[in-house]
């Protein structure tokens, strides 16, 4: 009899356990989703931030060579991330596109070819505001001023990518903020009840000597574990939605480079980690400070 009841009460343990890491799984799954999403959303950003293009434009004396040697210069200069000559056939297949024959235009100009060979750059990533690309307008005409007769750039796109994402990117910051303030609560009352059933034994071994420190060690281990798994189940669970969704839909690709996904384990690791210990140790507090008859 005794030994059926002994069974009993540790499938009752292993049962809450798996409760226990499950729902926190969940709840750190959850918190993936959203921090994905920031990520993603920042990745998004940083390509358009590079593919931000400004021209250089200049004065009708220079010839192509020199303007070659120009652009030949600024591959040299660190704020720009790529820097390419667009000769007058380039600039004219760019200017008509798809929709349009280059050769017609040239028709109405008599074979004549009016745009002129320039030199396009993207900035990098930090010099890809509105500030940035005034200061590299400035840069380059203080070393070609001679040579140049206009830097050009869409400032309504430089904007434009600079304050939407950052809306977004602050929208789902503060969904990530409220989740973990929520998986702060959730994941605290699941482990509160998880040692609920092990009060009886936290103050049977406060009554035979043992200190508090020696009674929280084996708990708080066990609740780093807990964490430590946790973080993998819903990191894997997050990966296996990304894979999905990348085989499911066609026109989506999700795709992180191994700084942010190590950034994401790391982060849902770190959560599930500090705040099973915090909710242990507060949760084990509780138990050591009541009184044997509070405990039924």
């Amino acid at each position: 009899m005794a030994a059926n009841v002994d069974k009993l009460n540790r499938r009752g343990v292993k049962s809450s356990y798996v409760s226990t890491i499950i729902g926190i799984s969940l709840v750190l799954f959850m918190i993936g989703i959203v921090l994905g999403g920031v990520f993603g959303l920042d990745n998004i950003q940083r390509q358009a931030k590079e593919n931000l293009q400004g021209d250089l434009f200049f004065k009708p004396q220079m010839n192509q060579a020199d303007i070659k040697q120009v652009e030949q210069e600024l591959k040299t200069w660190e704020q720009f991330n790529e820097v390419f000559y667009v000769s007058p056939e380039r600039a004219i297949e760019e200017f008509t596109g798809q929709d349009q024959n280059a050769d017609n235009i040239l028709e109405i100009f008599e074979g004549y070819n009016p745009l002129p060979p320039t030199v396009g750059f993207n900035p990098i990533v930090e010099y890809a505001t509105l500030e940035g690309m005034e200061e590299i307008k400035n840069a380059l005409f203080d070393a070609y001023g001679d040579r140049l007769d206009e830097v050009s750039y869409d400032e309504a796109s430089v904007k434009s990518v600079n304050l939407g994402f950052k809306q977004f990117i602050y929208l789902f910051g503060a969904v990530a903020l409220l989740l973990i303030i929520v998986a702060v609560a959730m994941i605290n009352n699941t482990i509160r009840l998880a040692l609920y059933s092990k009060r009886f034994s936290i103050k049977t071994m406060q009554l035979v000597g043992a200190t508090s420190r020696h009674i929280r060690t084996p708990f708080l281990l066990q609740a780093l574990g807990i964490g430590l798994l946790s973080g993998l189940i819903a990191m894997a669970l997050l990966f296996g939605l990304f894979y999905s969704l990348n085989n499911l839909i066609d026109s989506m690709e999700i795709s992180y480079s191994i700084n942010t996904f190590l950034i994401l384990l790391g982060s849902l690791l770190v959560i599930g980690m500090v705040i099973t210990y915090i909710s242990t140790w507060f949760a084990l507090n509780k138990y050591l400070r009541m009184k044997l008859d509070e405990l039924y």
